[in-house]
């Protein structure tokens, strides 16, 4: 080959890297730019309508009635039964997402938040995210592989728009689906996505999610109570998967008409919360959290009572998220648990939330760069250490049954198997999916 045959190879070669960049960079602006706008506009949604229900207590008898509504909007739009496990398959399998998703989500966890279910806001994020970047990659042609990028950027986008998060975000967005390896090809679209999602929401006045909280001192007995709290933390996100998981399957067994479920859990919200005197556990409850970290205040059985309510509010077909609480589970089980072992209140706190934040969703670096963001870096190798611990002892239980977890949490050994449904040592994991990207 002579020199000039060689320069051109060269010049070709760049040109497929630029070409790259450039279309990752103006898909990741686009779905950035999307989901900013958005995400703010549901943050704000969700906010208003938890201040509503707060002016007018009698907002919580409507949640049967606002079930019923969010059921019929699925049925209309044909999105039954779609949720966070759909948004996973189509980054993992290729399956694609309907565009109904997006409003269908939206509406569904402003009424679940309005009428006073126990949700979050993250499986909303993923799901409306992970939507408009699907929908955004083929608005530009994309294959199939760069469609799961784009999805993957859009969950990422969304995730940062709603918390302030955009390390965390990107990380938790290409670690998610498969866990073991990250889809590193994913960095920058994500990565780029998510911090304009963020610029956005910042402009549109929504404050990013951070707690103030001392950090003790780097010392060996405060790693050893530490480590015991993680193992704790563990055994919590277990149960915490557990619950949400058993919950609706007894759902589904006693009442198998949607409506039904929904009227049934509906009412039980509202017992549950007249028994309880409080509306402590309706809503996100991010007040509860910030009073446990920054307060070092919590009720002992909070964090039970919000696992309870959580279980029933999802199990019966009301729409949010999982990991937000999880985020009121693990501070309040922190701030009583740690003092008892010799921690700071408000740390524990800090450190179960992100101790079962880790054990719910299996992702142990997405959790560092989270609790960074969260509470600044002064702790981070006790966070650390806490989702080390966390990740390990939770075994191969998770929230999301379509995760896939290609390496033994024991040893280094390829197994590929989905989450809850198998455990350390048992033989034959089950092969994956023809056209998985994991084969």
């Amino acid at each position: 080959m002579n020199t000039w045959n060689r320069f051109m190879a060269w010049v070709l070669h760049v040109r497929l890297y630029i070409k790259a960049l450039v279309k990752w960079l103006v898909l990741a602006v686009t779905v950035g730019v999307l989901c900013g706008g958005i995400g703010s506009a549901f943050h704000i949604g969700v906010h208003h309508a938890a201040l509503l229900r707060g002016e007018y207590p009698w907002l919580l008898w409507c949640l049967p009635a606002l079930g019923l509504a969010i059921v019929g909007f699925y049925k209309l739009t044909k999105t039954e039964g779609q949720g966070t496990n759909d948004v996973i398959d189509e980054v993992s399998l290729g399956k694609g997402l309907s565009l109904w998703l997006l409003p269908a989500i939206f509406l569904g966890t402003i009424l679940t938040h309005l009428g006073g279910g126990s949700a979050g806001r993250e499986g909303a994020a993923l799901q409306m995210g992970g939507t408009i970047g699907y929908h955004t990659g083929r608005l530009f042609g994309m294959d199939d592989r760069d469609m799961r990028t784009a999805t993957m950027a859009g969950m990422a986008a969304f995730f940062s728009a709603l918390f302030g998060t955009p390390l965390a975000a990107t990380v938790f967005a290409m670690a998610v689906v498969s866990i073991g390896v990250m889809y590193h090809a994913a960095l920058i679209p994500c990565l780029t996505a998510s911090l304009v999602a963020f610029g956005v929401s910042l402009l549109m006045g929504v404050e990013p999610t951070r707690f103030q909280v001392e950090m003790p001192g780097l010392d060996p007995g405060m790693l050893v109570r530490t480590a015991v709290l993680a193992a704790l933390c563990a055994l919590l996100s277990v149960l915490f998967c557990r619950t949400i998981h058993f919950a609706e399957h007894r759902m589904h067994r006693w009442f198998p008409n949607t409506w039904l479920q929904v009227l049934a859990g509906g009412f039980a919200i509202v017992a549950l919360t007249c028994l309880c005197g409080t509306t402590d556990y309706n809503g996100a409850g991010m007040e509860v959290i910030t009073a446990a970290v920054e307060q070092g205040t919590a009720r002992p059985e909070a964090f039970l009572l919000k696992l309870l309510f959580t279980a029933v509010t999802l199990s019966a077909g009301f729409k949010g998220g999982e990991v937000v609480p999880s985020f009121f589970v693990g501070a309040t089980f922190g701030c009583v648990a740690g003092p008892l072992l010799g921690l700071p209140a408000g740390f524990a706190a800090a450190l179960g939330l992100i101790g079962v934040f880790c054990g719910a969703t299996n992702c142990p670096i997405a959790s560092i760069f989270l609790a960074v963001e969260l509470f600044g870096d002064g702790g981070l190798l006790y966070f650390a250490l806490v989702c080390g611990i966390s990740y390990m002892l939770s075994g191969y239980n998770g929230l999301y049954s379509s995760q896939t977890i290609l390496y033994s949490k024991l040893k280094a050994e390829y197994i590929n198997v989905h989450t809850n449904a198998y455990h350390a040592g048992e033989p034959h994991p089950a092969p994956p999916e023809k056209g998985s990207i994991k084969e």
